[in-house]
């Protein structure tokens, strides 16, 4: 399982890389892993105001349907939309192809995020 040093992490398996004022959102490799064949997204709206923690996404898998929570606070500016027809994307390349979502960041703060080695920690607990 990878976990690229230079993102940050949630609790719930989201990932964000921060550049700048804008963030980049998708599932990491444990989650994609833990909900199997990804076969379709729901992506937010563009436009879309976030606050941390808010479920803004929907994931089907053909195990499960769970909610994206928004690692960040910001406005949604541009969405994956090629997860629309190859969902699968999250599965192959979830730090890659798989992003869902780009977020113009409204608070800079990251302190309620993991860092790599703290993410790893917690899928060891």
């Amino acid at each position: 399982m990878t976990i690229p040093a230079d993102l940050k992490y949630t609790k719930e398996h989201e990932w964000v890389r921060i550049e700048g004022d804008q963030a980049t959102i998708g599932l990491t490799d444990h989650a994609q892993e833990a909900l199997g064949d990804i076969v379709f997204v729901e992506l937010p709206e563009l436009d879309r105001e976030l606050s941390i923690e808010e479920a803004f996404a929907v994931v089907e898998s053909v195990k499960a349907v769970s909610d994206v929570y928004s690692p960040v606070a910001g406005t949604v500016l541009s969405i994956n939309e090629s997860l629309e027809e190859t969902p699968e994307s999250v599965n192959s390349d979830p730090y890659g192809d798989g992003w869902i979502a780009k977020v113009q960041l409204s608070n800079s703060d990251t302190s309620h995020l993991m860092d790599a080695e703290a993410y790893a920690a917690l899928l060891a607990e």
